[in-house]
């Protein structure tokens, strides 16, 4: 809903979750500038403001409690800039976005963190392949085998992956799954295999199954294309963008690059695909600070879902992203959003990724406070049938949730997932973009920050930039169209 608060506010978004609206907690905002606008997100409420210089500077000065009149001090320090009754005028405009809830509101979500608990499980990551036919250096997988050497999964082990699922997902009608690797391709007899076994079952327990797989393309041909995309809702094309960089860290086992191979065997996939869903993603590296290059070669090889991701790994790996890189990183973050923004002006656009949010509906308040749903709604097999939170926890043997043959499953340890959320992770509980990232990756806690419940710092600070371009395109959008009418 937009709506204009006279000549001080410019711009406000009343969005997210008003029905939950109780009070009692702690109140935030987070300013910030970017691409010429002045932004203040109010955390609790979720409203976003695009504000004036007045506003901005303002808000730098008061807080609730509000007195009914500007306060003198603020007033006398602000007349160096502003007139008076400006300053006046725009007080009244901050009290009456607080009285309305907008700004300055109350932290009431807490109390949800109490329906936290153990979920049926809704979607599964398939090992179809410990197996890969590249070497891609920054692997997390340990190039493909996740560190338990290079097999494939059976027909029989497929067959009980998805019995369990369907055991367990309870009343959840609509279940996901996940084909993965490894390269799922090296085993794709089997993946149709479990694709035909899963939909004879639909009807019998009245579940409908979505089905992904993600590929380096090395092996796609017009049998296996048809097939996937018939078959599969989503399809993940692995690639980093352009030739010199995939082809650096992308390798054949031989050593050469792969660039050439799969990019027309991603384009004729895609454009037999019609309106059904894909994306390419990538991955930058301390070798591609210049990634928006990298987003925008794989726009104008005719890509318009795009995902390009910054690698998660060991400090000490020669790729690795380190604090040192952060500030070249924002700045091509913003970069890329103003590219975006420019090209949109054009009447073109595309979708990347790290960019998508969605201000008007957003996630329901359970998954607003836990985003991660490893260990709890989701779970990963291997071809071994060891179950595990999800893919990058894979070959730990302290998460080891149980197996498959043997019918085990940790129910505490799906409670401790289930358990985690904003609230239960201290650094996520007093930062600004709590609400959208939810926590982060409950994997990349554990690996680098020694715990579920402690914030990866690296990735939340990327993070937190990517939220910040993201809500100023929302907000440059929402200008362009108020201009043009």
């Amino acid at each position: 809903m937009l709506a204009e608060k006279g000549t001080m506010l410019l711009l406000s978004l009343f969005v997210l979750l008003k029905k939950f609206r109780l009070f009692g907690g702690t109140v935030m905002i987070h300013k910030y500038k970017l691409a010429g606008y002045n932004i203040v997100l109010d955390v609790n409420s979720g409203g976003v403001h695009v504000v004036d210089d007045l506003t901005y500077d303002i808000l730098d000065n008061i807080e609730p409690p509000f007195n009914d009149k500007c306060p003198e001090n603020v007033i006398e320090k602000l007349l160096k800039f502003y007139k008076k009754e400006d300053i006046e005028s725009c007080y009244d405009e901050v009290i009456e976005l607080y009285t309305e809830k907008i700004l300055f509101s109350d932290d009431d979500y807490e109390k949800y963190a109490k329906f936290s608990v153990s979920s049926p499980v809704k979607a599964m990551c398939l090992h179809i392949a410990h197996d890969c036919n590249l070497r891609c250096k920054y692997c997390f997988a340990s190039t493909g085998d996740f560190g338990g050497g290079r097999k494939l999964m059976s027909f029989e082990t497929g067959k009980k992956a998805i019995d369990f699922l369907l055991e367990k997902s309870a009343d959840r009608e609509n279940l996901e799954l996940d084909f993965f690797g490894g390269e799922p391709l090296m085993n794709f007899d089997v993946v149709k295999q479990i694709v035909e076994y899963a939909r004879s079952k639909e009807s019998e327990y009245k579940k409908r199954f979505r089905f992904t797989i993600t590929t380096n393309g090395m092996l796609l041909n017009d049998s296996n294309t048809e097939f996937i995309n018939k078959e599969m809702s989503n399809v993940v094309l692995s690639v980093d963008g352009r030739r010199e960089v995939n082809d650096k860290v992308r390798k054949r086992v031989d050593g050469t690059g792969c660039y050439d191979t799969i990019m027309p065997k991603f384009k004729a996939l895609v454009d037999a695909r019609g309106d059904n869903d894909y994306y390419v993603r990538g991955t930058f590296t301390k070798y591609n600070l210049d990634f928006s290059e990298d987003v925008f070669s794989l726009y104008e090889a005719g890509f318009d879902q795009i995902s390009v991701e910054p690698v998660v790994c060991d400090q000490c790996e020669p790729y690795a992203i380190t604090e040192g890189e952060l500030p070249q990183i924002f700045k091509e973050y913003e970069k890329l959003s103003q590219r975006i923004l420019d090209l949109e002006k054009t009447g073109k656009k595309f979708n990347f990724f790290h960019f998508m949010l969605d201000l008007d509906q957003g996630p329901c308040a359970i998954k607003r406070l836990r985003g991660c749903g490893s260990g709890n709604e989701y779970v990963a097999i291997t071809p071994d049938g060891d179950i595990y939170p999800c893919h990058q926890f894979v070959g730990n043997p302290d998460f080891k949730m149980g197996n498959l043959d043997d019918g085990t499953f940790d129910l505490e340890m799906k409670e401790t997932f289930a358990g985690a959320n904003i609230y239960t992770k201290p650094e996520c509980k007093k930062c600004w973009a709590k609400f959208y990232c939810s926590g982060g990756c409950n994997a990349n806690n554990y690996q680098y920050a020694g715990d579920i419940h402690n914030a990866h710092k690296l990735s939340c600070q990327l993070q937190k930039k990517r939220l910040e371009c993201a809500i100023m395109l929302k907000a440059a959008k929402i200008d362009n169209i108020n201009d043009f009418n």
